[in-house]
């Protein structure tokens, strides 16, 4: 693992634990022997160096979506690599492609992908998530609200 990516993964990791309590929720859906983790949040939670390293774009009207796979083996569980695609989309139906970039810490593998958005706007989130690229990917749907802060 790359210095850059130890120090992000040191200051996003303790940095995500301080976001409001609704959204750290333990958000996921189990398929088989796979578990989705899912959230999102405002991009000004994460710190301006954080954010330059990783090559995240932070804006009051901007979110950002976490997503990570892990796979059950028995009383562990395990990140995996998977294909993660999907759209945001407004109740006006007004539709933005989620470009997803992978972070690979190893024993960590998580998906960021960003999104403008006005404040207190609802958005449906639709993501497919591909953990074996022989099977069909999974889909996980969800809708939240976002804030200006």
């Amino acid at each position: 693992m790359n210095q850059l990516a130890k120090w992000a993964m040191a200051t996003l990791l303790p940095l995500i634990a301080l976001i409001s309590p609704p959204l750290l929720a333990d958000q996921y859906v189990s398929h088989g022997n796979y578990e989705i983790h899912y959230n999102a949040f405002n991009s000004t939670f994460i710190q301006p160096d954080v954010a330059k390293n990783i090559g995240i774009s932070r804006s009051k009207r901007r979110a950002l979506i976490n997503v990570s796979v892990l796979k059950v083996e028995g009383d562990k569980k395990v990140a995996v690599p998977a294909i993660v695609s999907g759209t945001a989309a407004n109740l006006a139906e007004q539709q933005q492609t989620l470009a997803f970039k992978k972070i690979d810490e190893g024993s960590a593998i998580y998906y960021l992908a960003h999104f403008g958005f006005t404040n207190s706007q609802v958005f449906r989130l639709a993501l497919d998530v591909q953990p074996d690229p022989n099977q069909p990917a999974f889909k996980v749907e969800f809708e939240q609200r976002f804030y200006e802060d």
